[in-house]
């Protein structure tokens, strides 16, 4: 049973066919206090409620009500319904535990999406499970391209098995190398969606002036250089999944043009002034802390409370370090094969030393220890001093020459001392400092020119 909270009887009208035509039941309250009655009349499933009543327009109203529903019925799932002005009104109900909000006027494939997802997301909720096995997990769903057998990580892939199915935005966050495009990847192989295209955007690799011409495309002669029409990231991944990595890089002035297609399911490309419909699953990855970022001014809440209905935080690789030998064991048996050498193997010793190793750059970072390791390797017994020589090369360990004493030091400074120790010791190399840090090249670029550390243009 869905209850439908408005004062305009005529969008409780509609909303309540809408849903009926679709297969779901309904009821219907004007006000508050009938909403809370027939609350503990019914058993409901959903709640939809605008924020806005005649008697207070403020949206005062629609989040005292909101947080009698969640104080009463903590479990059950409400979305919000507001005007596109009252996107902080939302914010704050999704702060109180609001699913999600939709502006008006909507989409109704859109609600009808967000009324899905939030059930379904509702049911997992309640599924408390039994004990968690790799081999369990993998007879329910694919997760063929992750190595390991965590509890952390099963409990991660568990949960990304029962969100797969739905449509609900996911936030992954987690340090540089943990394997978020993996996990992004397995959210779209699960999912409804599988069959359609898995689309990956590098946001740190896109400048503000480009954001729009690569994510919407533009039509020929909509600006100087447009020689021909060019198909943009959000058309290419229609009906798919959208992977918006490094989205912490994104400006703020981008942040709004993405809000808005988040929010409508709608874009125009340049040069067109006719709108086209979208039907996408957004998946998004970070390495920095977006909530830090949204106190800071530097990342819009709206747009953080609206890709992060699902949130998944990676554990970094020294959190789950029984799982190295079966990455170290994987890379070695699909390198031997790559590189055809079938009687290489890893000691005991080796495997042992691999995790002690303080391997700040995670899966990444053990990956390129691991093939250099094999490259050179003389022996078909890989030892630990096989890998030891390959570590030292990498500029990413505790105590390294690279990191700055940071003392008294300013996060920004702490960060500028940091590339400039990584350009001395990379000689200027922008491909191998972006690649120690864990950056992109125009993520480095943009911090190069921000701490004012002088760079040759032609590199």
């Amino acid at each position: 049973m869905i209850l439908i909270i408005d004062d305009d009887i005529a969008i409780r009208a509609s909303l309540s066919l809408l849903l009926k035509q679709n297969g779901f039941k309904t009821k219907e309250a004007s006000n508050p206090k009938e909403a809370l009655e027939l609350a503990h009349q019914y058993p409901l499933q959903l709640v939809i409620m605008d924020m806005n009543y005649s008697i207070d327009t403020t949206g005062h109203d629609g989040l005292a009500l909101l947080g009698q529903f969640k104080k009463l019925y903590p479990q059950l799932p409400v979305i919000m319904i507001t005007g596109w002005g009252s996107i902080g009104l939302a914010v704050e109900g999704m702060r109180l535990g609001a699913t999600d909000f939709i502006t008006k006027p909507w989409s109704n494939d859109y609600l009808l999406q967000s009324v899905r997802t939030a059930l379904s997301l509702s049911e997992q909720s309640a599924d408390t499970g039994g004990a968690l096995s790799r081999k369990k997990l993998d007879q329910q769903y694919n997760f063929s391209n992750i190595i390991g057998q965590d509890p952390q990580l099963l409990q991660i892939l568990k949960r990304i098995g029962q969100i797969a199915p739905t449509d609900a935005s996911v936030l992954i966050e987690g340090e540089s190398g943990t394997g978020k495009e993996l996990i992004a990847e397995a959210v779209h192989r699960n999912s409804n969606r599988k069959l359609q295209p898995f689309i990956k955007v590098n946001l740190g690799g896109i400048s503000s002036t480009l954001f729009e011409s690569e994510m919407f495309g533009h039509k020929r002669g909509a600006f100087t250089d447009a020689k021909a029409d060019r198909i943009g990231r959000f058309e290419m991944a229609n009906k798919g999944t959208i992977f918006l990595d490094e989205i912490g890089e994104l400006d703020l002035n981008s942040q709004v043009k993405l809000l808005r297609v988040l929010q409508d399911r709608t874009y125009e490309v340049l040069g067109d002034s006719r709108s086209r419909k979208l039907d996408i699953r957004v998946v998004c990855a970070t390495n920095k802390d977006l909530a830090q970022l949204v106190e800071e001014g530097k990342f819009r809440e709206d747009l953080y409370y609206r890709i992060n209905l699902i949130k998944v935080r990676l554990p970094a690789l020294r959190e789950r370090e029984e799982d190295i030998p079966l990455l170290v064991k994987f890379f070695v048996d699909n390198l031997k094969q790559t590189y055809n050498r079938p009687e290489l193997r890893v000691s005991p010793r080796a495997f042992q030393w691999l995790q002690e190793l303080p391997l700040q750059g995670n899966i990444r970072e053990l990956k390129n220890i691991v093939e250099r390791a094999v490259l050179v390797a003389e022996n078909e017994v890989l030892e630990a001093e096989d890998f030891q020589a390959q570590a030292q090369q990498s500029p990413a360990k505790p105590g390294d020459k690279i990191l700055p004493a940071v003392g008294s030091m300013t996060l920004d400074e702490i960060e500028a001392s940091m590339i400039k120790k990584s350009m001395e010791f990379y000689h200027n190399n922008i491909s191998k400092v972006a690649r120690a840090l864990g950056l992109s090249r125009a993520a480095l670029y943009r911090r190069l020119d921000k701490f004012n550390i002088p760079y040759d243009t032609a590199d």
